[in-house]
């Protein structure tokens, strides 16, 4: 409403006359929210006292293992943006950093409480438990992790809540608008990485009771990404101009270097412990990744196709992909086999893809939810007990069929709540503040448009 006096607008709508630009305050309220709770809610500890059965030697891996995993993100935002148009370098790569800074906020505010609280039916932790990380440094040890302090447990777990939501913005990668990618991450986070890690991997669980394995986030990182990326690129539509040349492929091989080196603390670390569960994983990550990586490549010749270094790069993520729920549970044969079938089911996926309508950017769903996929049918097929004897039965290979049946029935509720609900908070989102950028924007580039930046 225009002031009577002078018929000027209001000063806020001098500087927010679209609607666009009004929800662009949204982020300056959430900081003057975060900044309300910390006063209101301060964690202070109790008095400390020893707690019994703390392991010097897996607390000092574990530490490693969380700044191991924590690069991965830098590593997946190398990745992304050396694949994207030069005008969108900047934009992409941001919109994994800036995951390091919002998810962590929420992570430590009330994700961490919804996903290793106290559970609540088996699919979701009581936000009350360690809300605004309260009795986060008095708690006892995580039954998941017995011999590391509880606070390092959170610190762990926070960089793979992290990097889920990193992962999608592949699939819409140069078209959204950054206010609008920062809403999404948030309730991504809240309403569907929460529960499925809580299902998946909190004692009470209703997949951990059911006896589904994921070792290190087959299914509550590389699963739920990759189908949130497929309900993401139908969602948004396809480019203005899909077709490009990748920017920097220097960008994806040390984004690729990064992802490999940081996965050894994302596998490796879930043992919780230096321990031999810890060395299997890390070798079976290894061998994984580099039996994608060769496969990939010879597979491309197959088809008539250059062996490239961007394939390379692109079938070594798929092996450590699919190898990451089966990490603690298989042999090294076994996950040189797992990197050779996902690597020839995901090629197979980016061709079929690519004959489609669906503009998958950087073909998130065909490399990570297939990748997600491939690995954990293929841990019901391979697990057995002499490998890890928290096992309660062996692989499909070995003559017993159930759990292998579990992995099958957990892999088809996963996906369709992954997808269903990612599809949910799209329209919720896009309802709140517009997804996509205008044309104009989009072909002026995200890093002019969205943030006043070139390469």
């Amino acid at each position: 409403m225009r002031n009577q006096s002078t018929g000027a607008l209001p000063l806020w709508k001098t500087f927010y006359k679209s609607r666009a630009q009004r929800f662009s305050l949204l982020p300056f309220l959430a900081l003057l929210g975060v900044g309300t709770l910390c006063l209101l809610f301060p964690s202070l500890p109790a008095a400390a006292a020893p707690v019994a059965g703390i392991s010097a030697a897996d607390t000092a891996w574990m530490l490693t293992a969380s700044a191991l995993v924590l690069i991965m993100t830098p590593g997946l935002a190398f990745f992304y943006g050396g694949m994207v148009n030069k005008k969108n370098v900047l934009s992409t790569m941001l919109q994994s950093f800036i995951c390091m800074v919002v998810i962590t906020l929420l992570w430590m505010i009330v994700g961490y409480s919804l996903s290793f609280g106290d559970s609540v039916g088996g699919v979701i932790g009581d936000p009350r438990s360690f809300f605004m990380m309260r009795n986060i440094f008095s708690s006892a040890p995580s039954k998941l992790a017995p011999t590391i302090p509880l606070a390092l447990f959170m610190i762990f777990q926070l960089k793979f809540a992290i990097v889920t939501p990193a992962l999608i913005t592949g699939a819409f990668a140069e078209r959204i608008r950054f206010t609008s990618y920062l809403l999404f991450i948030c309730l991504f986070s809240l309403f569907i990485y929460c529960p499925l890690a809580h299902a998946t991997w909190h004692p009470e669980g209703l997949l951990f009771k059911a006896g589904v394995l994921d070792f290190a986030g087959g299914t509550v990182v590389h699963m739920s990404a990759g189908w949130a990326a497929l309900a993401s690129a139908l969602y948004m539509k396809k480019r203005a101009e899909p077709a490009h040349n990748p920017a920097r492929i220097t960008y994806v091989l040390l984004g690729t270097g990064l992802l490999w080196f940081g996965w050894f603390g994302f596998n490796a670390g879930s043992a919780y412990g230096a321990n031999g569960t810890a060395s299997v994983a890390l070798a079976t990550t290894t061998a994984a990744s580099a039996a994608a990586a060769f496969g990939w490549i010879v597979f491309d010749a197959m088809r008539g196709r250059k062996m490239s270094a961007s394939g390379t790069c692109i079938g070594a993520v798929v092996g450590l992909v699919a190898i990451t729920p089966a990490a603690g549970f298989v042999s090294i044969p076994h996950a040189i086999l797992i990197g050779l079938v996902s690597a020839v089911v995901s090629n197979i996926m980016v061709l079929l893809r690519s004959r489609t309508s669906i503009d998958d950017t950087l073909d998130v769903f065909p490399c990570h939810g297939m990748g997600g996929i491939t690995g954990m049918l293929l841990t019901g097929v391979f697990a057995h007990k002499s490998i890890n004897p928290v096992l309660s039965g062996n692989g499909l290979l070995f003559g017993e069929t159930r759990l292998f049946v579990v992995q099958l029935l957990a892999l088809i509720g996963v996906s369709a709540f992954a997808f269903g609900a990612t599809w949910f908070l799209l329209k919720l989102t896009d309802a709140i503040t517009p997804l996509r950028v205008s044309e104009e924007d989009e072909r002026t580039g995200l890093d002019l448009s969205q943030h006043g930046e070139k390469l």
